[in-house]
């Protein structure tokens, strides 16, 4: 009995394996090269005339930076810094900057910072207004996770729409922007 059990399992194996075997591969070749196909049709059609591309504008800044009075016992207990930002952004977006900056930390060395500014003027010769948000954190001298990104739905004019991030660099005390960003075709 116990031999008759074997045999017949061994009968089973024998026959899935010669059914495997006996399939043609064609429908695995057949799924990949159509799924190369699939791929390169998606990787080279043209982008879609309602999905806005994304944009680069670059060049340099002026920022001045003046201390603002802590008027709150919170603020001076916990030792943040508050001062005002004025910028004159030049290039492909001429415009000017005005805002607050919070920040804590020797300012040197290690520290953190947040900042609303509301930008005005013209961005690859469209008019309006936009507000970014600013994070940043330094650790020993070096910027860690320094974020710029425009506030949603904070564009007016022919700015309506706008959505992007901005990274700021200083090259010897030189201020320098490279905004990345979309904007709705006017």
């Amino acid at each position: 009995m116990i031999e008759k059990l074997r045999t017949t399992r061994a009968r089973i194996r024998y026959r899935a394996k010669q059914k495997l075997r006996m399939k043609s591969p064609t429908p695995i070749i057949l799924g990949f090269i159509a799924g190369l196909w699939l791929s390169a049709a998606i990787a080279t059609s043209p982008p879609n005339p309602k999905e806005p591309l994304t944009m680069d504008a670059s060049g340099p800044f002026d920022v001045k930076f003046e201390q603002q009075k802590i008027d709150n016992p919170q603020a001076q207990a916990a030792g943040i810094g508050r001062l005002s930002l004025d910028k004159q952004y030049h290039g492909v977006l001429a415009a000017v900057g005005k805002g607050e900056m919070l920040a804590t930390g020797d300012g040197q060395n290690s520290g953190a910072y947040v900042a609303i500014e509301k930008v005005t003027g013209t961005l690859q010769g469209r008019s309006g207004s936009f507000a970014l948000v600013h994070h940043a954190v330094m650790n020993h001298g070096v910027p860690e996770s320094w974020s710029v990104a425009v506030v949603p739905d904070s564009g007016t004019e022919q700015l309506a729409g706008l959505s992007g991030t901005m990274r700021i660099t200083n090259d010897g005390g030189k201020h320098f922007y490279d905004f990345q960003y979309t904007l709705p075709e006017s």
